[in-house]
Formats: structure tokens, sequence, C-alpha cells
């Protein structure tokens, strides 16, 4: 039995969602025992676990058959082929971290709103992984991120900065659009509507007037970069090569979240960034030019690369101060010398295996990879 749920995503990623954790060893723990036992059923099929942000080789495809996910496709099909990509070919590392205290300062839950938004780009670049599509590159590090840009904003962007961030993020889900209006007994068809937002659902009532649970599930239909949950979801996060690849975007960001000292010496960093997105209040997320530049460069973008030097120096210092394991402060040490502070990225990797040989050697014979 494992200790965390799993499910099927569309195009047959496995998806592992780790329970709430007291600690960060207790996390990285709970989710290595949870792995080795999906690695172990999956190898009795022949399969294997494979981390890419976006399915290198295949076209999407679907694999499973649901309501919700007619509904996802035929309401991201009238934005273009972004959002079919976005349901089967891609996948990542979404870090959970607490919203909060009311209190200001470096762990007050408006510092930690703004801190997950300015991070993002530099957890993108930093982390991408994601270079090629259907064999061939994109020219983006991280065509994942690159995906979401490609759907509409109302149902991947995020609200503006400037603002207390409860009533910025109630806005934006009211004016978000409806993906979906279920029947009363969950099964499909679902009705599909075109244009209309959730505030406009409750001020007509049509085509019926909307409940609580209706506002609950539209909520679990927006893919900002950071989703507010109670807690706060990072989302953009290509996911890692290797069996462990993980440890270091979760060690990282926690320790940035959670140690006062590191949150402050990142926000420091960060918040110069958000001028190149523009004045105060406009827009952020995947669709901003900050956020476009990440994708694409990587951490070779100089001032990318200089945030992260710095937030990776105090990851490491603040996960020395909280005892962590030896073994994920050597990773995050090691990740910061073979990648962050050459320029570098997993993406390079992949692009330079490509550059070394046909991209169909990159291929795993068998044909059978899961990701996420």
């Amino acid at each position: 039995p494992l200790n965390a749920p799993l499910t099927l995503e569309p195009g047959g990623q496995l998806e592992l969602s780790s329970l709430p954790a007291a600690s960060l060893t207790e996390c990285v723990s709970a989710v290595q025992a949870d792995l080795e036992a999906v690695r172990g059923t999956l190898h009795s099929h022949h399969l294997t676990l494979s981390g890419f942000g976006a399915d290198p080789w295949r076209p999407p495809v679907r694999v499973l058959r649901e309501p919700r996910y007619d509904a996802l496709e035929a309401s991201l099909d009238r934005g273009g082929p972004a959002g079919r990509r976005m349901m089967c070919s891609t996948a990542s590392v979404q870090v959970c971290v607490d919203a909060g205290h009311e209190e200001p300062g470096p762990l007050g839950h408006a510092r930690r709103w703004r801190l997950a938004h300015l991070l993002g780009p530099v957890l993108v670049a930093a982390f991408a992984n994601s270079p090629l599509q259907e064999g061939r590159p994109t020219g983006w590090r991280s065509t994942r991120q690159a995906v979401w840009a490609g759907i509409v904003p109302g149902r991947s962007g995020a609200p503006p900065l400037e603002g207390e961030p409860r009533e910025t993020w109630t806005r934006h889900v009211l004016d978000a659009p409806v993906m979906c209006v279920r029947t009363a007994r969950g099964e499909g068809p679902w009705d599909v509507p075109e244009s209309l937002s959730f505030r406009s659902w409750i001020r007509s009532g049509d085509p019926r007037p909307p409940t609580r649970e209706d506002l609950d599930y539209h909520l679990t239909t927006l893919f900002p970069p950071v989703r507010a949950r109670g807690h706060l979801e990072l989302r953009m996060i290509d996911a890692q090569p290797g069996e462990d690849g993980w440890i270091v975007p979760l060690a990282v960001t926690s320790a940035l979240f959670d140690d006062p000292e590191a949150a402050e010496t990142a926000y420091r960093a960060v918040k110069p960034l958000a001028e190149r997105d523009g004045p105060p209040g406009s827009a952020t997320g995947p669709h901003s030019p900050l956020w476009l530049d990440a994708a694409r460069h990587g951490p070779a973008d100089a001032e990318l690369r200089e945030a992260a030097v710095t937030c990776f120096a105090a990851a490491g210092d603040a996960l020395a101060r909280t005892g962590a394991d030896t073994s994920v402060r050597d990773a995050v040490a090691t990740y910061a010398e073979e990648y962050v502070a050459r320029g570098r990225c997993p993406a390079d990797d992949l692009l330079d295996a490509a550059r070394r040989q046909d991209t169909t050697g990159l291929h795993d014979t068998t044909g059978k990879d899961a990701h996420r």
C-alpha cells in the first residue's frame, strides 16, 4: 500500500500526491518509499518511470476517458493545440508550502504570495527539462512552460501581484472562464460553455444556478503557476531526470519558504526581476515577458542565473541550519555547481545528447515510458 494517492493523468502520466509532512526529511522519506513501490509494480509490467517536463517523442494521445477530461479537452481546443499537449504530454514537480502567517514579515502570507510568483521564473529556468518535442528541439529550454503560455490566460495565468492576495485571487477566480457545467449525477457529457466566467454564471443563473460544489470544482479547473488551496501549490517546475531528481527542487523551494533568513534573501534577489514584466500591476505568469525568457533561455539568461545562484546559496545555508539530511544538502550543492553556476539546466543535457546522435537513439527501446 502507498502512503499517498496515485492517479493516472489523461496522457498516461502518473501523479503521486504526497501527504502533508512535518519536515522536509519526513516528506522525502515518504515519497521515496512510495516511488520504490510504484517502480516495482511498473517493472513487473516492463514499464519504467521517466522524468521529463514534456514528452520528447510522442504526440499527445489521451488514454483516459472521463467526463472531466472530455470537457477540458473541448474547452481547451477552442484556444488551439496547446491544451491537448498540456493534458497529455507534460509533467511537473509540484511543491506545496504553507500559505503563511497573518502578520507581516518574511513568513507572512502576503510576502509568501509575492515570493512564490517572483521566484517562479527562477525555478522555471533552473529546472528546465523539456527542450524536445516529437524528437526535435523546440527552441525552448522548458517547452512545458511554453505550452502553458499557449493556453488562455484565464485558465493558466496569474492574478496581478499588486493588492491584497486574497482579494486579487478571488477576482481572478470569479473572472476565469467556466470549463464545464456538470450534470446532476456527474455523468457525461457535460455542458462546455463558451466565454462564461464564474461571476457571470452567478449573475445569470444559466444554464442552472451554480452551487458551492460548482465553485469548488471550478477551482480545480484553473492551472495558474501558483494555486491557492489553503496552502500554496507551486506548479512551474519541470519533472526532473533520475530516480531522485525531484528532491532538489523540493529541498530548494521548501528552504526558501520555511527559513526566514533564506526567504528574505530570496525575495531581495528576485524582486528586481519583476521590472522586466513592466510597471506595477502588469500581468505575471506564463504569458509575461520574464516567464517567457525563463522558459526559452533557462539559466543562460544572466539575470535569472544570478538570482538562481543567490537563491541556491541561501537554500543551502538554510538546509544546513535546519539539519537537513547530508544527502539532500549534497544533492542541492552538486546541482548548484553542475548546473546553476554554469548557466545550465537539465534541458542542456538533452540538447547535447540530441546533437551527438540521432534523436531516435534517445528513445527507450521498449517504447513504454511512464512519467510524472
